[in-house]
């Protein structure tokens, strides 16, 4: 791993799996020739391998809030009363003083999966008669927006009339957990019609207002007891329209990047701190009242940033993410967990099947949590893979299949790729590796693995896994860097000897660090970003080794974050994407479909002079596309030899980011401080002649055929 921070904090920062406005240099009038050693040639009549179709792609974990509280939009925190600390997210109205009792119940839940539920009682009338959900940092609410309110309710002993339901700002924000609040009423309505049995209601809430903190209040009317559980706040305004959808304005964000593949759930996430807390897939299907939550393993691990609200609803599911990854037309790559807790925590390790070898022994499940198998074997994880495949592509004669059907999704999502362990290393990892990937491709040997390099880019570890997956025939090996912005445009040659044939190379997380890996302090800055677009220059000329890449993380809340930095920042109204998301942008929406070989005068090495450059062909559009990093602070004259170009056409686009302030980053007030910029420039033959702006990165599309 990188040695910014030769610590365990470091270890488990890369453990994530974890402003001037822009110029432009005239295009049409060049100043200045291009010299010899600024002399590009594009080989146009050699091409290169083709460029994968899941080139340029994203990660996804739930860290920063990326779920609950971001791109899935349920509003109320803890709506089941299902978490640890029963009432978490909840608060009495004025201290429950209104109430003569509540409590946390468990007497006849719901369901087995959904055991508690909140009992009220009121010996007299209040309008404080209730509680109060404060929502993920608040609840943001915008004017005229619909909100869907749900709700499942008994009523007991008594003459409970109904329940009434406000939606209001928090004009008491900071003072104290006993006030009860005096905010603006932006959405008002009842339930009524309570039986002695539960019973789910519905209603639809209408905003009066725009609110970035607004909060839910549920009182009772008249006397008795009522318990209420599955208390939910859904805006209607999801992608796609959906009944369970996510947050519009962060999946645009996504699928404008034209990704390749999505990589879910994570990260660490996906270990857990111990088995007990790892992700399960199959407990995140089906019904989303029964998906019993989890603690966030992310919760508690920065002492600094300490979020102990932070836990899983899995409202977002295995479900959802393919389906997300079917709205935004990009590749699902399911990464499961390999029979091992995350290694910068307890190391565990299920054993081998009818073995008692492994680590630690499991610690007693948490309450409130109803894992199917707390004391798993290795062939628990393995028949967890196969039964995710068969849910992903199996049909509806399948027992998995069936499920997925079921949920509205007849046709089978074309999985090709799973990722086995996350960033494990060392000998537990291989051992438990190989029986896993022999027992998929047994049963599905079309399926494409991804497998675990662990978490740093270099060093014993790192060769010996590397060495051993290449044996195995590994199809992919993931491999993960974070580092200083130096590290990036010092390594733009990572892969140039890498073996051309064999097995692949998935960059799966990479992020320059400004201060340090896992510092509080890092930033977004055009520094970190125009050196990662240097670095992948490198991975495009390597397109014969790499075919997937992706930065990590890829969501942060403004408000609860634990880990920066993060591509896409919002809070509960707004959100923006950085100058990395912009980097990556440019890269996934200029893919092309072969890689061209570039040569520089005097048979410099790519990055010789901070002058970074690749180039592929657009088969499908006539086009050769080039990109080129200006690191340097001075205006630089390019003179680009397309060699073998056929039908060459008059007029190229520029799309070009830069700024000459290398720490400007973008805010949710300023979200375009650094952003691309269009422009046209004359192409009169196959010598096309360009001047790079300072501190630039610079895409130019050039018509020509090959």
């Amino acid at each position: 791993m990188p040695t910014f921070l030769p610590t365990r904090f470091a270890q488990l920062a890369s453990g994530l799996t974890l402003c001037s406005t822009l110029s432009l240099a005239p295009a049409l009038a060049q100043p200045t020739k291009p010299t010899a050693a600024n002399t590009l040639t594009v080989q146009v009549n050699k091409p290169g391998a083709p460029i994968a179709k899941t080139m340029y792609g994203l990660f996804f974990e739930d860290i920063n809030f990326a779920a609950d509280g971001g791109l899935y939009p349920e509003l109320v925190k803890n709506k089941s009363f299902e978490l640890d600390e029963h009432l978490l997210g909840w608060r009495g109205i004025r201290g429950a003083a209104a109430l003569s009792t509540y409590t946390v119940s468990g007497q006849q839940p719901i369901s087995a999966t959904n055991r508690h539920f909140l009992r009220m009682t009121a010996a007299t009338a209040s309008p404080d008669a209730g509680f109060i959900n404060e929502g993920f940092r608040g609840m943001g609410i915008k004017q005229s927006a619909e909100y869907t309110f749900s709700v499942y309710l008994r009523r007991g002993p008594g003459s409970v009339s109904g329940l009434n339901v406000t939606l209001e700002e928090d004009g008491q924000r900071g003072a104290g957990p006993e006030a009860a609040g005096s905010g603006r009423v932006l959405a008002q309505t009842k339930i009524t019609g309570l039986t002695g049995e539960w019973k789910k209601y519905t209603a639809v809430l209408k905003a009066s207002g725009t609110a970035p903190r607004a909060r839910l209040k549920l009182t009772m009317e008249g006397t008795g007891t009522l318990d209420l559980d599955v208390v939910s706040l859904f805006p209607k305004d999801t992608w796609n329209k959906r009944e369970n959808g996510l947050r519009t304005d962060l999946v645009q964000l996504l699928k404008d990047m034209n990704p390749g593949f999505l990589r879910f759930p994570g990260g660490c996430i996906v270990e857990g701190r111990n088995l007990t807390e790892r992700y399960q897939w199959k407990e995140t299907i089906g019904d989303v009242a029964t998906r019993v939550p989890l603690v966030n393993r992310w919760n508690m691990e920065f002492k600094h940033r300490s979020t102990p609200d932070y836990y899983q609803s899995f409202g977002l599911g295995f479900f959802e993410y393919f389906q997300l990854s079917e709205d935004i037309g990009a590749e699902p790559v399911p990464i499961l967990n390999v029979g091992m807790a995350c290694q910068f925590n307890s190391a565990e390790l299920a054993p081998f099947t009818g073995s008692t070898a492994g680590g630690p022994s499991a610690p007693t499940a948490p309450s409130g949590h109803n894992h199917a198998d707390d004391d798993p074997t290795l062939e628990t994880f393995i028949q967890d893979a196969l039964d995710l495949i068969e849910f992903a592509n199996g049909p509806a004669s399948s027992p998995w299949g069936a499920k997925r059907v079921a949920m509205g999704h007849a046709a089978p999502f074309n999985l090709k790729f799973i990722g086995i362990g996350n960033e494990q290393w060392g000998p537990q990892y291989l051992e438990r590796y190989e029986p896993f990937m022999k027992a998929v491709k047994a049963k599905y040997p079309g399926i494409n693995i991804v497998s675990s390099a662990g978490p740093s880019p270099d060093g014993e570890l790192f060769d010996k896994a590397s060495q051993r997956l290449r044996e195995l025939k590994a199809e992919v090996i993931d491999e993960h860097y974070y580092a200083k912005p130096e590290w990036f445009r010092q390594n733009v040659g990572r892969y140039d000897n890498y073996p051309t044939t064999g097995t692949k190379i998935f960059a799966g997380e990479y992020a320059a660090q400004s201060v340090a890996i896992g510092s509080p302090d890092n930033k977004n800055s055009w520094d970190c970003a125009i050196s990662e677009a240097a670095f992948m220059t490198g991975l495009e000329r390597n397109a014969d080794k790499v075919i997937m890449a992706s930065y990590a993380p890829l969501f942060a809340h403004v408000d609860a974050w634990q880990w920066t930095p993060d591509m896409i920042w919002f809070d509960n109204l707004r959100s923006y994407g950085t100058p990395n998301y912009y980097v990556q942008k440019m890269y996934s929406t200029n893919p092309g479909t072969t890689m061209l070989p570039v040569q520089r005068g005097e048979n410099a090495k790519n990055g010789h002079d901070n002058l970074f450059s690749s180039a592929v062909a657009d088969d499908k559009t006539g086009e050769i596309i080039v990109k080129l990093v200006n690191y340097s602070t001075e205006a630089r004259p390019v003179s680009i030899n397309l060699q073998g170009v056929k039908k060459l056409g008059k007029t190229g686009k520029a799309t070009v980011l830069a700024s000459n302030d290398l720490n400007a980053v973008n805010t949710l007030d300023q979200p375009l401080n650094v952003a691309p910029k269009d422009e046209s420039f004359k192409v009169g033959s196959a010598s096309v002649t360009y001047t790079l702006a300072p501190h630039s990165f610079t895409v130019l599309r050039i018509p020509g055929k090959r």
